[in-house]
């Protein structure tokens, strides 16, 4: 307006005016209506939490600048999902195919999802994917050995190397999943020496705390979900021998206590929010303990795989030396992808009870409401039913019991 009203004077002052005058109108109109300089409008600050917008949805934004690494994981895809549900702006740093990331643009709004080449031992991208954040996430993790990643490069080197950058970056928040049941020197059950996971994990929380003391770490037990790697485990043909299964003790001296995918998310998502998490741990376990030989004799009645119908059982892999040879084989043939994710060390794993400490802060804590397993596992077991396409009438099959819990007393005299 100021431009329009000058424009007009001057047009004015030709006319009627001295030449003073026009030439003070034109100077005027000059500098008014001048073009700004190339280059950004200088912030009042360089904070993100200044810069909200918005009423707190998908479209706005909260303040939170979150670099997620390990994004394209089962955990990860959940945690973008809320994350961009709450205006987060993220960066997605990831390795290989741009179109195993790419799905993850819809998570949020446009422009909020942004995505970035790095690689787990190249300082320079790391720094890069975590320069313009104040929340970095940390879901890295290798459920099995490759020729290019051993377990202590992933939980271990890679983690504390995160850590480290994110600090020297400025980084407000670090969080970082790691394992329930870490320990330096876990007991050994059918590996030698104990579980190579369990000690990389417990490796990677030091490293971790020593690089940036105030991280957030979460601590999951099993973690169930639409594409997981607990329920499809045991439901997958190559975990069974026939139609039996073979487990430690039968699965009756294991004590398992799984957790619902979208309850670690949502308890990473609220402890980005919540200052007082940091340096803080919290186990992440599910609201029920559960012996394992009940859960898998569970999975397989959902499965309508159970020893009436379609003879399933349960028997003590301990003295079946072709189901260990069988698990050897494949983690020698399929060392890039195990088949059905059998292999020595996940056996080691899943034979170990659920340890929970008192006194460490749970999910509820994080103010986590917790989803038990009698309400979601039907729904993620529904594709692997016995003829799943028969047509059954109503009725015809009886509603599978659901899973007998085991109190703390149970417990004790279990393992007394």
């Amino acid at each position: 307006m100021a431009a329009i009203v000058l424009t007009r004077n001057m047009q004015l002052a030709k006319h009627h005016g001295s030449g003073v005058v026009g030439v003070l109108c034109l100077r005027g109109y000059s500098a008014t209506a001048a073009p700004p300089e190339d280059g950004p409008r200088p912030l009042k600050t360089t904070n993100p939490a200044a810069m909200k917008r918005g009423t707190g949805g998908r479209s706005s934004f909260n303040g939170i600048v979150a670099t997620v690494f390990g994004a394209t994981g089962f955990v990860g895809r959940y945690v973008c999902n809320k994350l961009g549900k709450s205006g987060t702006q993220m960066i997605l740093p990831y390795r290989g195919d741009d179109s195993d990331v790419i799905r993850l643009k819809v998570t949020g709004d446009l422009g909020q999802v942004l995505f970035h080449f790095y690689n787990l031992e190249d300082v320079p991208s790391i720094r890069e994917a975590v320069k313009h954040s104040n929340v970095v996430i940390n879901l890295v993790g290798r459920d099995f050995e490759t020729k290019n990643f051993k377990f202590r490069d992933v939980h271990s080197n890679g983690a504390e190397r995160i850590a480290r950058i994110s600090r020297e970056a400025g980084v407000d928040r670090f969080i970082h999943l790691s394992s329930l049941n870490v320990e330096a020197n876990p007991k050994d059950l059918y590996v030698k020496g104990g579980s190579e996971w369990l000690k990389s994990k417990y490796e990677g929380e030091l490293r971790v705390r020593d690089a940036f003391p105030n991280a957030t770490i979460i601590r999951p037990a099993d973690i169930y979900g639409s594409e997981d790697r607990f329920l499809r485990y045991y439901a997958h043909i190559w975990r069974r021998q026939f139609r039996s299964m073979p487990l430690w003790h039968k699965g009756e001296k294991t004590v398992k206590q799984p957790v619902f995918v979208s309850d670690v998310a949502q308890a990473i998502v609220n402890a980005a929010k919540d200052p007082d998490s940091a340096g803080r741990i919290y186990q992440a376990v599910g609201p029920k303990r559960y012996q394992l030989s009940e859960l898998v004799d569970w999975f397989h009645r959902l499965m309508r795989k159970d020893q009436k119908r379609w003879g399933y059982m349960r028997y003590d892999m301990r003295w079946d030396p072709t189901f260990l040879l069988k698990a050897k084989l494949t983690n020698w043939i399929c060392p890039g992808t195990p088949v059905g994710g059998l292999h020595p060390a996940r056996i080691e794993r899943e034979a170990i009870t659920d340890k929970v400490l008192t006194g460490v802060p749970t999910l509820e804590d994080l103010g986590v409401t917790l989803t038990s397993m009698e309400e979601q596992v039907p729904w993620e077991l529904r594709p692997y039913r016995a003829a799943l396409y028969y047509d059954a009438e109503l009725g015809e099959f009886e509603t599978p019991s659901p899973p007998k819990t085991i109190e703390a007393r149970d417990e004790l005299r279990l393992f007394a």
